[in-house]
């Protein structure tokens, strides 16, 4: 589950680690009044003004329409009030959004932090994420932080740090000293640092995260170290022990289509091909996506439907992947281990019937507890569904549908 800035912040704050102070605002009036409350508190002269969306890049971005940027520095109240109307109800692109953007319905508005005085500002990078390859949590650093950060990964990558934590402890002391001392800091910098980084982590366990980006990771010119951008993502897997982060997904920020395949606990995640596909089974949808496009299709969705499916579950996967316009076949895939053929066989009768006439291609392979008595069922159903018994004869009906 992704969450926004403002939210991580407010999160990272209940583990100590400093942070870029903001609000959160909904209108423009409300914005204009966050920046004299940041004025009053903080003494900032100007204020930054950003778009909320689970996306980055917002810097670079910019709303459709305009040349409004999806990250800009108010002066004065007036300005900020200027920023947020051109951006809250605004389409911002990125160039994680895609050209479709994505719509802004709240901006942070956060203290300026870039004060220049006797001792200089800095920019680093730092995330802590999931080393797959290790089966360890791996903190990723560097010394040129800011909007460039994926240049600097392709084109100098030897300025990328990494710091490997074992999986039966925490982030050592010699490790978070390690990561201050390859960032160049000195001084109270580099107690800052330390004390940040061991704070940091001790977050991305206690929230359970997947990922966490800190872009900038700043030091200011007094020598403090603050998290002036923040991405975080929450294992959906360890949600049910947090259910105060649980009330914080905004489902606003993701495809509506799988939102609606979470109600029925179906795995679903939409793609861009012409072949929609229920399966069940991660590692039979990921073999049946394969055979799909060597059949000559592209997948239009992952779903799994989970060993559990019913009538219910299969109309609802039948619905959802009727909403895709590209799709021009429907691809059924089940082995009956835990679930009967027979109970999914009835299950597609039923949401045929109840759904009303597919003009589209249904296919359907049954294979293990009671897969003959499936396919006599869907052969006398007298409905417009072809069945196949070994996978060659489904990828053949597949090409048939999309030639």
């Amino acid at each position: 589950m992704n969450l926004h800035e403002y939210q991580a912040k407010e999160l990272l704050k209940k583990y100590n680690v400093p942070v870029q102070e903001g609000i959160a605002c909904n209108t423009a009036t409300e914005a204009e009044e966050a920046y004299r409350q940041i004025h009053s508190q903080y003494g900032s002269k100007f204020a930054v003004v950003k778009a909320q969306i689970h996306a980055g890049g917002r810097g670079k971005g910019t709303i459709i329409g305009t040349e409004q940027r999806g990250v800009a520095v108010g002066k004065n109240a007036d300005a900020v009030k200027e920023i947020a109307q051109k951006i809250i109800g605004g389409t911002l692109v990125t160039i994680q959004t895609g050209p479709a953007g994505k719509l802004v319905n709240k901006v942070l508005v956060a203290q300026d932090v870039y004060y220049d005085g006797a001792s200089p500002v800095k920019e680093f990078y730092l995330s802590i994420l999931l080393d797959r390859s290790k089966g360890q949590n791996v903190v990723m650093y560097s010394t040129e932080g800011g909007m460039n950060i994926e240049d600097v990964a392709h084109d100098t990558p030897e300025k990328i740090f990494k710091e490997w934590i074992h999986p039966g402890g925490l982030l050592q002391g010699f490790q978070a000293r390690k990561i201050a001392f390859n960032l160049g800091l000195s001084g109270e910098a580099f107690k800052n640092c330390v004390k940040f980084v061991t704070n940091l982590y001790n977050a991305y366990v206690g929230l359970d995260c997947g990922m966490l980006e800190i872009n900038p990771l700043f030091k200011t010119s007094d020598d403090k170290i603050i998290a002036v951008d923040c991405k975080m993502n929450i294992d959906d897997n360890a949600i049910m022990r947090h259910p105060d982060i649980a009330s914080l997904r905004d489902i606003t920020e993701e495809d509506p289509t799988e939102v609606e395949a979470g109600k029925f606990n179906l795995n679903f995640v939409k793609l861009d091909g012409n072949v929609g596909c229920m399966v069940n089974g991660a590692g039979l949808a990921m073999a049946t996506m394969d055979m799909i496009k060597l059949s000559g299709g592209e997948p239009a969705n992952f779903l799994d439907v989970g060993g559990t499916a019913n009538a219910q579950t299969v109309e609802a996967g039948f619905r959802i992947i009727l909403k895709d316009p590209k799709v021009k076949a429907i691809l059924i895939n089940i082995f009956g281990g835990i679930v009967r053929c027979d109970r999914v066989a009835q299950g597609v009768i039923d949401a045929y019937q109840s759904i009303g006439n597919i003009e589209i291609p249904i296919i359907v392979r049954l294979q293990g507890t009671n897969a003959d008595v499936a396919k006599k069922l869907i052969d006398e159903s007298g409905l417009k569904v072809q069945s196949a018994i070994l996978l060659s004869e489904a990828a053949s009906l597949v090409n048939k549908a999309v030639a």
